[in-house]
């Protein structure tokens, strides 16, 4: 484990010395949420009014509970994914600068030097989406709070998760990699695409049905689902609590996808967890794979 930890103290301290890096997939997250709150929070509370029946109105308190719930459990959604592209690109640069070279010539095997980097990794996206993480609760408690202990806590582990799926994910995709341009590639396609198809930056429920039954077969799927649900369980014990028609807290919940249906078949929070959780064993198996796989090289 000695070399394990050398590795893993090697690449996060490149990392966080790297400013560039460093800096991208930190202010990303905080350049997301000053969007969301400013664009998209105005869109969303709109929606949440169209979706209340004629002459039913809730407080500022609860409307702001639940748009800052979605909006940050969408940004932290894509940013455990992204950021783990970003702490990920030193498996690149190794190669591209000759470092990973040099690590070759020693004794570490090049299993080990695989476990360092997914590590190393791993560790970083959870500080940077942790900080983020931080940020958004202080948000939260100003625009609506109903939030338990409990609820953070499942947070907390969804993010754990969401990290490790996009550390696995960014592992297997990078290990194909071996340029400058095909970085800038990847991470634009990632960047660009990935909220979209997991459901942060818009709901899988406005998509054409054919659509939402592709993305149901999709792991990000149900990690956005998840926590989006943790994230607003508060926020829906408290609309029962005022009088909310069950029927119009189920509405509101297909429509920002707290409810995932596989083929017509609402899916439970827990068939989520265990959907998820076994997709992000099944993806590390499969960075394993590559690198059992292949003979040590530079």
């Amino acid at each position: 484990m000695t070399g394990i930890g050398a590795l893993i103290k090697r690449n996060c301290k490149l990392f966080f010395k790297d400013k560039g890096m460093f800096f991208t997939s930190l202010i990303t997250p905080m350049i997301l949420l000053v969007l969301y709150a400013t664009f998209l929070a105005k869109v969303y509370r709109d929606s949440f009014a169209a979706s209340l029946p004629a002459g039913f109105s809730a407080d500022d308190a609860l409307i702001g509970g639940m748009v800052g719930g979605q909006l940050v459990s969408s940004l932290l959604a894509v940013s455990c994914v992204t950021v783990a592209f970003c702490t990920n690109l030193l498996m690149v640069q190794d190669k591209v600068s000759g470092a990973r070279r040099d690590l070759t010539v020693t004794p570490v095997k090049s299993s080990t030097l695989a476990l360092g980097y997914f590590m190393s990794s791993a560790l970083s996206t959870l500080i940077v989406c942790y900080s983020a993480f931080a940020v958004c609760l202080v948000y939260i408690y100003f625009v609506g709070w109903y939030l338990t202990l409990a609820d953070i806590a499942a947070i907390i582990l969804d993010i754990f998760m969401l990290s490790l799926f996009g550390t696995a994910l960014s592992s297997i995709i990078n290990s194909f990699l071996s340029s400058q341009g095909q970085m800038s590639a990847v991470g634009t396609i990632v960047s660009a695409g990935y909220g979209f198809i997991c459901g942060a930056y818009m709901p899988i429920y406005n998509f054409g049905k054919g659509l939402q039954r592709v993305l149901s077969f999709l792991p990000g799927t149900y990690g956005t689902s998840l926590i989006k649900n943790h994230m607003l369980r508060g926020v829906f014990e408290e609309m029962s609590a005022v009088g909310f028609p069950a029927e119009v807290t189920e509405g509101i919940k297909d429509g920002i996808d707290c409810n995932i249906r596989f083929f017509d078949n609402k899916v439970q929070t827990g068939v989520m967890a265990l959907v998820f959780g076994g997709s992000v064993v099944l993806l590390i198996g499969i960075y394993i794979l590559i690198y059992s796989l292949r003979k040590k090289k530079v």
